[in-house]
């Protein structure tokens, strides 16, 4: 039975997608295809643990711990068949926080703390409702977790020297690193840049290959023979341990400090490892159980606390590799974890050469990629509300504070859709499956605003289509609006669709509404426009004439 086939209430919700996986047969051909994804994810994530871990506050070794036993645990226990679990750069600005607040030992029991509240959330059946989060706030969110990662690598990219500590605020933070300027080590410059453009290089030419490892180690290596005034790994840190720590405890006087960190690392854990499993899905064809996610990566966080890591959760990165390197489940994820362990104890002496500007160089590049600028771009242009929506969102998370950004632009989403939704008072969303003489196709009704909860509720129904039809029909004459994540869960439907041998077909779709989505990319030939159901069938005839031919 397939993933998107089986029931996801009672118990079964909860169950591991590791059993899911062991009880549809797993052989030796799987092992070996995911030892393969699982070292190719290794590869990605040992340079990005390190670097997340310093641009934190902490040691690269917190880094390390942090995605072999959180990562391990996340995927020997979530909810996600692909999904890959480790420090994320969207932590970086609220764990440096932390640590500045409440020191290591704080950190560590915010983490703790932040799993079971992730437990809590879970058994709660609270990550049902996440997925509800509006398209708007996640582009905004993301675009300026990007802003803040990169400004918080200036100070290495550029070789700056500081009299003090570096402020966590962005405009303080560029002023000292401005009124700094004089400190310029050039080489550092030229280290960093370098990183980056083998990186994006590769990605062009040599897209399989471990661009973010090659551009370290090369980095490496030119600062080793030409001697190059750059702080490394080994000047700033020392040595790396090369084992795991004894599992310990860390100091709970500190709770009632701890406990608010917690609360803001649950809340951003939950909605980045869910919003990782559903970009596994959308990838892979497969739905993950979002409340056994989040008491899986609850027991991650608790056992990442425990062995001196920080917090852990799914990523968005190193999962997409996992799929596109061929992983069959989360074997591979747990994998990804052992050798990350065996490179801690056999190579960790080689880490102490690694230059500080090619790890800032590397989150560069993860920054750049995570700004979604065509989607931040789309959403400007899509209607007055979204774009309120996103740039509110984005503000705030660069200028104020994170989970002020997610809760106020949750809420303005909410006054934007009830000023919708006003406006067309009397209309209720809803789908139905009609009847249909054609074996080939599918056709489902909507009436009412297509809005993000509409969305979430038709991805779901259409997980029940047992069959894999020619044609995917929405007729769409009842529906007077859609907002922007209504449109993505269209290029969902219309890669599903594609998955499985089919096109999405959108019918009688009025003309303001096909001209928004085709603003954010919806266009042929990815999803077919169709005026009447007779054209549609009309479409189908003449591929059937055509391969009969």
């Amino acid at each position: 039975m397939t993933d998107t086939a089986r029931g996801h209430n009672g118990p079964s919700e909860f169950l591991p997608k590791l059993l899911t996986v062991w009880r549809e047969g797993y052989g030796l051909a799987h092992l070996r295809a995911d030892a393969l994804a699982g070292l190719t994810v290794a590869i990605v994530a040992l340079p990005l643990s390190m670097a997340i871990a310093i641009a934190s506050g902490v040691g690269p070794e917190r880094g390390l711990y942090t995605a072999i036993v959180g990562g391990f645990l996340v995927s020997a226990l979530g909810g996600s068949r692909y999904q890959v679990g480790g420090p994320a750069g969207a932590f970086i600005v609220l764990v440096a926080a932390c640590v500045t607040a409440t020191g290591v030992q704080g950190l560590i029991l915010a983490t703790i703390l932040s799993g079971l509240i992730l437990i809590a959330a879970g058994l709660l059946r609270l990550g049902t409702y996440i997925r509800y989060i509006p398209y708007p706030v996640t582009v905004g969110f993301t675009a300026g977790i990007a802003v803040i990662i990169f400004a918080s690598q200036l100070r290495e990219m550029f070789g700056l020297t500081l009299p003090g500590t570096e402020p966590g605020e962005i405009i303080e933070k560029v002023r000292a690193l401005w009124e700094a300027r004089g400190t310029v080590t050039w080489a550092a410059v030229v280290v960093a840049a370098l990183t980056a453009a083998v990186i994006l290089g590769l990605r062009r030419v040599r897209p399989h290959w471990p661009g973010m490892l090659i551009a370290v180690a090369l980095a490496a290596v030119v600062v080793a023979v030409l001697t190059l005034p750059v702080a490394t790994i080994g000047s700033q840190f020392g040595a790396l341990p090369q084992m795991l720590p004894m599992p310990a405890m860390p100091d709970l006087t500190l709770w009632q400090q701890a406990l608010p960190w917690a609360a803001s690392f649950a809340l951003l854990g939950a909605i980045e490892s869910l919003l990782s499993a559903v970009v596994a899905d959308g990838m892979s064809g497969a739905r993950h159980r979002s409340n056994a996610e989040l008491v899986a990566q609850g027991v991650a966080n608790i056992g990442s606390g425990l062995f001196g890591g920080f917090c852990v959760t799914g990523t968005i990165a190193r999962t997409a590799t996992n799929v596109r390197a061929g992983s069959k489940g989360p074997v591979s994820g747990m994998l990804h974890s052992l050798f990350l362990l065996a490179f801690l104890m056999i190579a960790a002496p080689l880490a102490a050469y690694i230059p500080l500007a090619a790890l800032a160089g590397v989150l560069a590049v993860v920054a750049w990629g995570m700004a979604e600028r065509h989607e931040f771009a789309a959403l400007l242009r899509s209607s007055r509300g979204d774009a309120l929506v996103v740039l509110a969102t984005f503000l705030l998370v660069v200028f104020r504070d994170l989970t002020e950004g997610i809760v106020v632009g949750f809420a303005l989403a909410g006054l934007v859709f009830i000023k919708r939704m006003s406006e067309t008072a009397g209309m209720r969303p809803r789908a139905e499956q009609l009847e249909t003489p054609r074996a080939d196709r599918v056709v489902y009704h909507l009436e009412g605003p297509y809005f993000f909860g509409a969305a979430a509720q038709l991805g779901g129904v259409l997980d029940q289509i047992a069959e894999a039809p020619r044609a995917l029909v929405l007729e769409m004459s009842g529906v007077p609006l859609i907002d922007s994540s209504g449109a993505r869960g269209m290029h969902s439907l219309a890669a599903r669709a594609r998955r499985r041998g089919g096109r999405l077909y959108l019918v009688g779709l009025k003309p303001e509404l096909r001209r928004q989505l085709e603003a954010q990319g919806l266009r042929v030939p990815e999803v077919q426009y169709a005026a009447s159901l007779a054209e549609v069938d009309a479409a189908l005839d003449a591929q059937l004439d055509g391969e009969s031919r």
